[in-house]
């Protein structure tokens, strides 16, 4: 009687591991539902309105010791929760208040390992928490997620993990991504008619995470692994040329990156969700005041092109010292010494004859313009300490480090040391040549923008940068967080007149159509691209840029659809702007101001000519007034924009 009694327990105890158990977690108001299960293995999937969007194949985390965490684990409890708070950036560059507010679902097992599920109106996430006593080996992250019959996406196409993720979003159907298909984040897929795009957050002391197809509506998450030998290439390619048998060595209690899934009914719900600067670390900079946002007076995508001057242009003082003169004219906060300021391949501490840094920032701060000095990443974290030292006393305002083109565990973790060591001698950050926004910019508010996206520097050899292209970036790179695009062409063609140049270059659309781009793009450190001599020419259009602000108190998406248009308007204190833009299609949108306050307005526009189809350069600048609720059509020519400042009167 007791052996039968024992084998029915045994059974029962047995087909509690056989059979699952379901979790749900709601966004607050209710379209995103979680469902979380729990079996021999752990799956989640994520409905919006009822139609499910997105489930997991199989979740997991494979240690080095052999254990696969997330399968056979047994329960500990479930714990739900919320987070409710209003986040105030330091740098505001989507909104100066971001309402965090959520769902959360905690499932703690008995091996010390748990899953944070959040659900947000916005999008899901769910991230890794581990309490082991020991530094653990991370083999591989277990990421197989289906989508539903006949979903779409964005791809960003990559050849390696080595790359500066400045890609091409090709459209493309689920069904024929295969494995051979390597992408980077963030991805934007469409299933169920829904918006579905992933990318993670909060990524630190961890690689970072890409995705291959899987046939069958299924990506697979994919990561780089350790590097075991590297090597110096050329002056500033770094290549991993082995890599170890894991992917991360790190502490063994700890938290690991949120896998995000940014979830909208319509497209212009996505350039409106600032998820992913939610779900980074909070801020580890106490003292914050002297991180100024900005434009930035560029050198490197016009070749320091400049004329009508009495000195030879090129990399010197003179030149430099142009520029300064030319941002302090017009309100530029900052200039940018690119590359060749100091030899390439020898230390970053010594510039080439012919310039003079300490010099140029004395003359740069008589002037009220901050110096900001380009380096490579390598040259540059060989010798940080005594850099960062040495460009406080010459009175640098930040660096602009370049060509990382890796994300492996060993480059993520140079970011926050490179934040961290910039932020003590007070100088700002931008990463180019790097992986996409996971959040830093919340921990480490001086790193105020980073590229990482095939921005207009592009159009110097290829013709790829067209206003299609500008038109997908706001749905798939931007959502991840700001963009060092670098917009700002006062040369303009159209489609057929276009040719690359690489030193007199041009860009494809309309000259509104870059002008937009201040507004439509999001970089709290924004460059003016083109040569001081060509903005000087274009006195008017120059104006309306540098008054665009590069922080934002809110965000209003109008009209919106990935790849074809945008209109939207933000908000500055109590003025809004409005940017629109087509791509090579012309267009009639409907502006309908019931967005203002009531009240009277002036509204300073610059549209597209009647002749910007043939010749791009050609605008028309009117002011009107205005009230709130007043509607008003919007003309576009191909590759065209439209931009707006609206002041009370």
């Amino acid at each position: 009687m007791k052996k039968s009694m024992l084998i029915v327990a045994l059974l029962i105890s047995a087909s509690g591991m056989l059979y699952s158990r379901d979790y749900t977690v709601a966004s607050p108001d209710g379209k995103i539902i979680m469902t979380v299960s729990v079996g021999t293995g752990i799956t989640w999937s994520a409905a919006y309105e009822g139609r499910e969007v997105i489930s997991s194949v199989r979740t997991g985390m494979v240690l080095g010791d052999g254990r696969t965490l997330g399968e056979n684990e047994r329960l500990r409890r479930a714990t739900p929760g919320k987070v409710d708070q209003v986040l105030e950036p330091v740098v505001a560059y989507k909104r100066s208040k971001s309402p965090d507010s959520g769902n959360t679902l905690v499932l703690s097992f008995r091996s010390g390992f748990s899953i944070q599920f959040r659900a947000y109106n916005d999008g899901v996430a769910y991230r890794y928490e581990t309490a082991l006593k020991e530094e653990i080996i991370v083999k591989n992250e277990i990421a197989d997620l289906r989508f539903p019959a006949g979903s779409t996406a964005w791809y960003p196409l990559e050849e390696s993990f080595t790359s500066h993720n400045e890609r091409i979003f090709y459209p493309a159907s689920l069904d024929t991504i295969t494995n051979k298909h390597l992408a980077s984040l963030p991805t934007l897929f469409r299933a169920n008619d829904v918006n579905v795009l992933f990318t993670e957050a909060d990524i630190e002391d961890y690689p970072g995470m890409w995705i291959r197809g899987g046939g069958s509506g299924i990506i697979t998450g994919v990561q780089q692994g350790y590097p075991e030998t590297e090597k110096l290439l050329t002056d500033r390619d770094f290549y991993i040329t082995e890599t170890k048998d894991y992917v991360a060595k790190t502490k063994g209690t700890r938290t690991f990156p949120w896998r995000v899934f940014i979830i909208a009914g319509n497209d212009g719900q996505l350039v409106e969700s600032d998820m992913v600067y939610r779900l980074g670390s909070p801020g580890r900079v106490a003292d914050t005041k002297w991180i100024k946002p900005g434009k930035v007076a560029w050198d490197w995508w016009n070749a320091s092109n400049i004329y009508g001057v009495d000195f030879r242009s090129g990399i010197n003082n003179d030149t430099y010292k142009y520029y300064i003169d030319f941002a302090s004219k017009n309100g530029i906060e900052y200039i940018v010494l690119d590359e060749g300021w100091y030899k390439i391949g020898s230390s970053v501490l010594k510039s080439i004859p012919g310039i003079d840094v300490p010099e140029l920032c004395r003359y740069a701060g008589s002037k009220n313009v901050g110096v900001i000095l380009w380096v490579v990443w390598k040259t540059f974290w060989d010798e940080i300490d005594e850099a960062v030292e040495l460009y406080e006393k010459w009175g640098v305002k930040g660096v602009k480090v370049d060509f990382m083109q890796r994300d492996d565990q060993k480059i993520v973790n140079f970011y926050y040391e490179a934040a961290r060591k910039t932020a003590e001698h007070h100088m700002l950050i931008d990463f180019h040549g790097s992986y996409k926004p996971d959040g830093l910019q919340r921990t480490y508010p001086n790193a105020l923008t980073r590229e990482g996206v095939r921005g207009m520097e592009n159009s110097k050899w290829e013709s790829t940068i067209t206003p299609e292209h500008n038109l997908i970036l706001p749905f798939t790179r931007m959502v991840a967080g700001p963009m060092d695009y670098t917009p700002g062409a006062m040369i303009n063609m159209d489609r057929a007149n276009f040719n690359p140049q690489f030193t007199r270059p041009a860009s494809q659309g309309t000259r509104v159509h870059q002008m937009a781009l201040y507004v439509v793009y999001e970089s709290p450190l924004q460059m003016l691209s083109d040569s001081p001599s060509n903005y000087m020419r274009e006195q008017e259009c120059t104006d309306f840029i540098v008054g665009v602000p590069v922080v934002w108190d809110d965000i209003k998406v109008l009209d919106a659809k990935a790849g074809d248009y945008l209109l939207l308007a933000r908000r500055s204190g109590n003025e809004w702007f409005v940017g629109g833009l087509t791509d090579w299609s012309p267009r009639q949108l409907d502006l309908d101001l019931s967005f203002l306050p009531a009240g009277e307005y002036e509204m300073d526009i610059f549209q597209d000519g009647v002749n910007a189809d043939k010749h791009a350069q050609d605008y028309k600048h009117l002011k009107k007034s205005v009230k709130s609720g007043d509607k008003m059509n919007v003309g576009l020519a191909p590759g065209g924009g439209w931009v707006a400042r609206i002041s009370p009167k």
